[in-house]
């Protein structure tokens, strides 16, 4: 199970960046400075608002600021929105 994960991540890394809208806690993980809290408020804050309607309003989730999103705005997509 490691094996396909670590693959799964490789796969993200080689092909773009980690859709913050559809990314799993997994993926979310692979982000700079993103733990396990972070990943799930992530998660908590897609399943509260739906999803993010740009890259920024990442911001937007508890412990996340502008240091982080400088650090992966590069690595990071938000696809999909509609609200």
């Amino acid at each position: 199970m490691k094996w396909l994960s670590l693959l799964l991540l490789g796969v993200t890394f080689s092909f773009g960046a980690v859709d913050i809208n559809k990314a799993d806690k997994a993926e979310l993980m692979t982000l700079n400075g993103i733990g396990e809290a972070k990943a799930n408020a992530i998660l908590e804050y897609r399943k509260k608002h739906n999803c993010f309607s740009k890259v920024d309003e990442v911001k937007e989730v508890k412990g996340l600021g502008e240091k982080f999103l400088e650090k992966n705005r590069s690595n990071m997509a938000a696809s999909g929105c509609k609200k």
